[in-house]
Formats: structure tokens, C-alpha cells, sequence
């Protein structure tokens, strides 16, 4: 076991250790650079996706907007709370600035693997489409490569469907018993019959569930830190201030200066977004859009919603109240947005931040099941064998919230998710030529007039698109971008 122990210590060095962040930082700068700053282009189109309905008019299809509410259900949770005081904490206020820097470029990383995940996708026979990275390797780069998708889908359900549901367990767990006083075991059983009612309804269930369970938990957060902005109104520009002189070393608040502003930053900013590490893809192919890059657009506005947005609000709680001291560390972590918000609004602030916790970490519970099930459709499709995931994802949820350590168990999901992420990014690499073909072809229509592109299949013969996935766009029907 501790030979098993280091080697996933080891991975994990290899991988979140010295080589994934750079690699992400540089492949985000050269998308964006490649593509005419992509995210700033369309910027103003992702917003139709706020109010979009599906696109081809059946009422069982998954919108863009249905799609986008689960990603951020799964983008957003304990990072955009815990994770965003962890880095104030180690890294001083500039590391918010370095925050906001990688959710702006790896906005057009996760445009162009999410357009990706669109242009591969499949049709099922309920309806339903398919995707992601595992598919975009498969029918993209050929079957030559299947077990570069076959390790990728392994990651992902070790990391997200089965490690990441255990911490997300042991969360709604801990937070119910310590300000509620709730026992884990009855946690446990609310969380596993809920989450398995809406497993077992599939994809369509779950874009139900993130539709109600992602705006009541975004928005609720988002008017209380609106409120303390406001209340704390001159105090503002201060904070604004001093983010960027401590994010260029001008102002130290920590030790190590720009250095530890610049590493916490991106770090805490890619764990939080995801961008460019190969989950939300899963989610983005299931959109029944008219064209692949209509939904890298939308996806593209869901890291600017969890970085920009969300985790601003959590720095903004931190930084204007009295509770941060620069360079102490002996408060961090959720404690510190928790005695924050009670510092600026009172006691009854704690309790509602663990009904938040409590909805955020359930969204990435049946977030984290999806990717797991999408994963395991590439290695075998049998119903039994779906199912068998289901009640699997179930047990570890239940693990998770009963064992208060049981969490530690579950060390390889660094590791698995750090390898399932270079997968990703070797795919992105290899298919960047092909995105790029898109959306020259959806500008084109753009400049030709067209206000909503439609993909054409027969304009890529070479491609292995499946061309029932793109019938039946018609040009009177609702659209996003």
C-alpha cells in the first residue's frame, strides 16, 4: 500500500507537480493568439445562451443552456469558496489577479475543446448525443488511438465518478453535522437517495435537476456578495488597488512577492474552471446546438461565470472585511469566507454558506457521475454495466459522508485527474487544425450574414462527423450564438 501510495505521489508530482500548469498557461496563450482572441470576439453572444431554448424543437433535447447550467454546477463548488481563500491566504490579493488572467485565456481553451466535443459527438437512439474528449480521440485522430481514449476514460471515472464523489460526500456530510448538528449517516442516506433518483434517470434528468439546483445556488451567492460590495462601496477601488500591485510584486502581503501571487493564482484559477483538463467536454457534447462552436462559445462563458464571476465575489468578501490579515496563516480555507461573511452581515451568514456548500457540492456529485457514465459508454455501452456504475457512484457518495477520513482513501484522484488531463491537452494539440477549419467556417457565415451558422457536413468530407447529429438545423428554429 505505501509502494501503491508513492507512485501515485509521483504522478502527481510529474504531472500537477512542474508540468500540467505551464503547459496550460502556454496552450492557452497560443489558442488565443491563434485564434484572434476567440473569447473576447464572441463575448457578447454568450449571453443568448441565458435564455436559449433547444434548437431543434424536440421538447426531450438538452439545450445549450441545460448544458451550460450542469458544467457550472460542476465547475463551481468548494474551489470558488475554499480555494479562492487559499489562495488570498498563501499567495496575498494579487493572486486574484492571476486568477482572473488564466480563466481569460483558458476561456478559448475550453471554447476549442468543447467545439471539439461538439463536432464528434453522437446521436444515441433515445436522442440524446454523446461526447467528449474519449470520442474526439476515437473519431478524430482514428481507431489507432482508442487506448490513449480507453486511458483517459479510466481517469475519469477513477477521479471524478468515484474519488471526487467521495470528497463531495464527505463535504455535504461535514457541513450539515458541524452547523446543523446532523448525523453523517442520515447526510449520507438523504444525499445517496437523491443522487440516485436523478443518476438513474440518465442525462436528461440531470440537466432537469442543474436547471433548478445551479441558478438558486449562483444567484443566492451573488446577491449577498453584491450586498457586502455595496455596503463596503468605498472601500473598493482600495482592494482593486491592491490586487495589482501585489500581483506584480509592487506591494508584498506574503512571502515569495509576485512569485506566490502568480503560482497560487493559477493554480487555484485552473482548479477552479477546469479549463482545458478534459471533464466539461462530456457535458458541452450532449447540447443539441446548430453548430460545434456555438457551443465552445457557451462553455467558454462558464469558465468566465466561475472564475470572473463567482470567485471574484468570494475575493471581494475576503478583502473588504477585517478578518484577512496579510501573511497570517492561521485562518484559511472556508473558515475564512465563512467568519468573513459573518463579519459583514452576522451570525445567520454561516448557516446559509453551508446550505450553498450543501448545493454546490450536490450539483458536482450528479456532475461527477455524468462524466463517469460518459466515460465508461467508450469502453462498453451495456446496460448492466451502467447501472453497476450507478450503484458503485451511490456506495461511494454513502463512504463519503459516513467516514469522516474516508476521503484520504482516495489519493489517486490528483494523480488520475492530472493524467487524463495531459491526454486532453495531447488531443487538443493534434485537433487544433481541425477546430480551426470550424470556426473559419462558422465566421464565415457570420461575415456572409448569417446570424445563426449552421454546420454543414458535407463541407468536411474527411472528417468522421456523425451526420445524423447535424440534420434538422433549421434556420427559423431558436438559437444561442
Amino acid at each position: 500500500m505505501t509502494f501503491i501510495e508513492s507512485l501515485f505521489g509521483v504522478i502527481g508530482d510529474l504531472t500537477w507537480g512542474w508540468s500540467l500548469i505551464p503547459i496550460l498557461v502556454v496552450l492557452g496563450i497560443f489558442i488565443t493568439a491563434l485564434t484572434g482572441f476567440v473569447q473576447l470576439q464572441f463575448f457578447r453572444r454568450m449571453f443568448r445562451v441565458l435564455s436559449s431554448k433547444n434548437q431543434s424543437g424536440d421538447p426531450n433535447a438538452i439545450s445549450a443552456r441545460a448544458a451550460l447550467l450542469v458544467s457550472v454546477g460542476g465547475r463551481v463548488g468548494g474551489g470558488n469558496i475554499a480555494g479562492v481563500a487559499v489562495a488570498i491566504t498563501l499567495g496575498g490579493p494579487g493572486a486574484v489577479f492571476w486568477m482572473w488572467a488564466i480563466a481569460l485565456v483558458g476561456m478559448a481553451t475550453s471554447l476549442v475543446e468543447c467545439s471539439l466535443a461538439q463536432l464528434y459527438k453522437r446521436r444515441e437512439a433515445d436522442g440524446t448525443f454523446r461526447g467528449g474528449p474519449a470520442r474526439s480521440i476515437i473519431h478524430g485522430l482514428g481507431e489507432e488511438y482508442k487506448w490513449l481514449a480507453v486511458l483517459y476514460a479510466i481517469c475519469l471515472i477513477a477521479a471524478f465518478a468515484i474519488g471526487f464523489n467521495a470528497f463531495q460526500g464527505n463535504t455535504v456530510a461535514g457541513a450539515a453535522q458541524e452547523s446543523l448538528g446532523i448525523d453523517r449517516m442520515w447526510s449520507g442516506i438523504v444525499l445517496t437517495v437523491i443522487s440516485g433518483f436523478i443518476v438513474f434517470g440518465g442525462i436528461r434528468r440531470i440537466a432537469k435537476a442543474a436547471d433548478v439546483v445551479v441558478p438558486v445556488m449562483a444567484i443566492a451567492y451573488l446577491l449577498m456578495a453584491v450586498v457586502i460590495i455595496l455596503l463596503n462601496i468605498t472601500e473598493l477601488p482600495g482592494v482593486l488597488y491592491s490586487i495589482v500591485m501585489n500581483a506584480f510584486g509592487l506591494e508584498q502581503a506574503v512571502g515569495g512577492g509576485m512569485g506566490a501571487a502568480l503560482a497560487q493564482g493559477l493554480r487555484r484559477g485552473l482548479f477552479s474552471n477546469e479549463a482545458g483538463l478534459g471533464s466539461a467536454p462530456n457535458v458541452a457534447a450532449t447540447a443539441d446546438v446548430r453548430h460545434p462552436i456555438s457551443q465552445g462559445i457557451t462553455q467558454s462563458f462558464s469558465v468566465f461565470i466561475d472564475t470572473i464571476v463567482i470567485c471574484s465575489c468570494t475575493a471581494f468578501v475576503i478583502l473588504l472585511g477585517d478578518v484577512y490579515t496579510p501573511g497570517a496563516e492561521a485562518i484559511d480555507g472556508v473558515v475564512l469566507t465563512q467568519q468573513s461573511l459573518v463579519s459583514h452581515l452576522g451570525e445567520w451568514t454561516q448557516y446559509f454558506l453551508t446550505f450553498i456548500l450543501l448545493l454546490f457540492a450536490f450539483s458536482s456529485i450528479i456532475y461527477n457521475y455524468y462524466l463517469g457514465e460518459n466515460a465508461l459508454t467508450v469502453i462498453s455501452e451495456h446496460p448492466l454495466v451502467i447501472n453497476a456504475l450507478r450503484v458503485v457512484v451511490m456506495g461511494i457518495v454513502f463512504l463519503g459522508a459516513v467516514a469522516p477520513g474516508a476521503t484520504a482513501v482516495f489519493f489517486f484522484s490528483d494523480p488520475m485527474m492530472g493524467i487524463l488531463a495531459l491526454v486532453n491537452l495531447i488531443a487538443i494539440m493534434m485537433l487544433l487544425p481541425t477546430c480551426l477549419r470550424i470556426l473559419k467556417d462558422f465566421r464565415e457565415q457570420l461575415r456572409a450574414g448569417v446570424e445563426r451558422p449552421v454546420l454543414d457536413p458535407e463541407k468536411f468530407p474527411d472528417l468522421d462527423i456523425d451526420r445524423t447529429a447535424w440534420t434538422g438545423k433549421v434556420s427559423g428554429e431558436s438559437s444561442v450564438a
